[in-house]
């Protein structure tokens, strides 16, 4: 599954639009490296992504099969690693 959709159905990204955004000005990775939006997301991924003021870092549990997913199993495809907020001086775009 491309990365953008998945961060879609985990509902890490509120849409898909802005996953491609946030991939094309490398502000995602997968296992420590930059990550276009094509790129393929497979279970035991670790997806670090960067919003606003917060840095969050999951590790993939497993990926959808449907194009969609409901909310309540939206939080079964990841576990939360680290979630933290950021200072001013360490964001560096706003989306």
């Amino acid at each position: 599954m491309r990365l953008d959709l998945f961060l879609k159905l985990s509902r890490l990204c509120p849409g898909r639009s802005l996953a491609q955004k946030l991939c094309d000005a490398g502000l995602v990775s997968i296992n420590g490296k930059p990550a276009k939006s094509a790129h393929s997301v497979k279970p035991a991924d670790e997806i670090s992504l960067r919003i606003r003021n917060r840095l969050r870092i999951v590790c993939v549990t497993s990926v959808p099969t449907a194009r969609s997913v409901a909310k309540t199993e939206a939080a079964t495809l990841y576990t939360t690693i680290k979630d933290e907020e950021l200072d001013d001086s360490t964001v560096s775009l706003s989306v």
